[in-house]
């Protein structure tokens, strides 16, 4: 599913129109990534968390050459899920 069609799915659950329901999408996915930048967690209880995490630097190989590089370190974002939606996909 992409993002219009989740918007879409939003807009005729919520009785709401399609432009209206992406813009709301939008904000959510906006706030997500604000806090998560930030380095705070966001939960979503019977969904998940969305957490900043470190990656440490790290040695790697070209996949081309086999040569070795460096990897420099870096932030990621993790999620983890929630129990309702582990049992869902379960």
């Amino acid at each position: 599913m992409k993002k219009p069609e989740l918007a879409a799915a939003i807009a005729s659950k919520a009785d709401v129109s399609k432009e209206k329901a992406g813009e709301i999408l939008n904000i959510i996915t906006d706030e997500i990534t604000n806090a998560v930048s930030q380095d705070d967690a966001v939960s979503l209880v019977g969904f998940g968390t969305f957490s900043r995490r470190a990656r440490s630097a790290r040695t790697g190989k070209n996949p081309q050459t086999g040569a070795a590089i460096q990897i420099p370190a870096s932030n990621t974002v993790g999620f983890k899920a929630g129990k309702a939606l582990k049992d869902a996909v379960n």
